[in-house]
């Protein structure tokens, strides 16, 4: 099947670009599982914003400390500076933020921010954002939405994409402008495999827990598309850059999904605990240097998690702030506003990726990469709390932006003006032939293949690494990024 733009993924980036392409365009946008089940519906805290002009510098030294200067600070900048963009966007297709009593946004603060920044809805901040996306989305006529579909690899020569082979499973599900459409409707064929043909191709298929055995990630979220870059050579960006949340519920099952304990709680005063009750560490530090303490007192105490006191917290507060973490602390036997929770690190993000520039290009020709998937450099080594889901929205409406810019239906100016023949569409044709589905029949094996090539790739990168610079070096490199900010100005 033909489509304008083939979209990776259903998470907010994926759905905030689709929102902001043009409308005379057709967007194909398939995702592995349902609509809803993905990393973005799980996010809790919140969202940074700039506020005011005041908080710019701050907020900006917040993002790069937390990095450890290792950010590109023209992504930090862009932003901070796409912030209240967003924001308004999404204050329009219906998501609702905590408000004071007299109407004005309430803003939270979490660890490694040096003031209040970061609106929020209860504690599934993520959820109403992706929600009002996805219900905006469902709406448009030019949007067909495919679930149940994978994403198996795309189709390329020369460095230029032509689009990807895709997987149907039987639980599949097509809708469009709000309607439930048939595949032969929705212009596929009856086969499991299939080659869609796009002008433009957006990689938004998420972060990589599913390689991880504890992960706050959906088990399904495997680097699929970290996978395919390394497999057509497209370029890689702090590949072993691997956050991990100081704070997940402790389980024992090991089939459990971690269960994170937001970073808002700290940042509204729960404290953390060692085996004798005894406070052990600054709650508010960046969170791999949390993360650090945290195991380090593990390893001191012979225990396998610490425990998290939300008992300073007010009652009715956390309850209203909370009431989701409060729900599954309950499921599990624990009433935190009387008891301690226990709680230990857990894979969380991934800071690298695909590497893209500031309009989310990658370096493959009509191909792009927004979200987790991407990296353009915002969260340098370690990401500074609730900035996944403002950067993953921003550099998406850059991207499609981009597109909308440079956009060229069919091909590359390859007319015959002799003749007024397309030579663009018979060389597409070509190229696609060229593709043999049989080569992708074993399902098991490509998964299996995908999942050893990101793992080979991440530990190969940590052994080229010299691990944590020290003090001095990171100094240096302070003093570089403000001069490439200022040279950027």
């Amino acid at each position: 099947m033909k489509t304008d733009v083939l979209i990776a993924g259903s998470g907010c980036s994926a759905l905030y670009a689709a929102y902001n392409l043009p409308r005379d365009k057709q967007i194909l946008l398939i995702t592995k599982r349902d609509l809803e089940t993905n990393d973005s519906f799980l996010a809790q805290g919140g969202m940074c914003v700039l506020k005011e002009e005041g908080d710019y510098e701050s907020y900006f030294e917040d993002t790069m400390k937390a990095g450890h200067y290792e950010n590109d600070p023209v992504s930090v900048e862009i932003m901070i500076r796409s912030s209240q963009r967003v924001l308004k966007d999404l204050i329009a297709v219906g998501a609702d933020f905590a408000k004071n009593p007299d109407g004005t946004l309430d803003y939270t603060k979490e660890g490694g921010h040096s003031g209040n920044r970061i609106v929020y809805h209860e504690d599934v901040t993520g959820k109403e954002i992706t929600s009002h996306l996805l219900a905006a989305v469902k709406k448009l006529d030019n949007v067909t939405l495919v679930e149940y579909t994978k994403l198996i690899d795309i189709i390329e020569k020369d460095n230029v994409c032509y689009g990807a082979i895709i997987r149907k499973s039987d639980e599949i599900r097509i809708s469009r402008g709000g309607k439930s459409l048939t595949r032969e409707e929705a212009g596929f064929d009856d086969n499991i495999l299939e080659k869609v043909e796009a002008d433009v191709t957006i990689l938004a298929t998420g972060g990589i827990g599913g390689l991880y055995r504890h992960s706050t990630n959906f088990r399904h979220l495997t680097g699929d598309s970290i996978a395919i870059a390394i497999m057509h050579n497209i370029e890689l960006k702090d590949i072993n850059y691997v956050q991990i949340h100081p704070t997940t519920f402790y389980s024992e099952r090991e089939e459990d999904r971690s269960f994170l304990i937001s970073e808002s709680v700290r940042g509204e005063g729960a404290k953390l605990y060692d085996k004798n009750m005894k406070r052990f560490v600054n709650e508010l530090i960046p969170r791999d240097l949390l993360t650090a303490a945290i195991r380090e007192q593990m390893e001191k105490d012979g225990t396998s998690h610490v425990w998290e006191d939300m008992r300073t917290i007010d009652p009715k507060e956390l309850r209203e702030h909370f009431p989701n973490i409060v729900g599954h602390c309950e499921e599990m036997g624990y009433n935190p506003s009387d008891e301690c929770i226990p709680v230990v690190p857990a894979q969380h993000y991934f800071m690298g990726g695909i590497k893209v520039n500031h309009e989310s290009k990658t370096s493959m020709g009509r191909l792009y990469a927004v979200g987790e998937t991407a990296c353009n450099g915002v969260h340098g080594r370690n990401r500074l709390a609730s900035n996944s889901l403002l950067e993953s929205m921003v550099f998406a409406q850059r991207a499609a932006l981009d597109i909308t810019k440079n956009y060229i239906r069919g091909g590359y100016g390859s007319i015959n003006f002799a003749t007024g023949e397309n030579c663009e569409e018979d060389k597409r044709a070509a190229i696609l032939s060229e593709v043999l589905l049989d080569n992708y029949m074993d399902d098991d094996a490509i998964t299996e293949k995908y999942r050893r090539l990101v793992r080979e790739e991440i530990q190969k990168a940590d052994k080229a690494a010299e691990g944590f610079k020290d003090e001095e070096e990171y100094e240096r490199i302070k003093r570089e990024k403000e001069e490439a900010k200022a040279n950027h100005k």
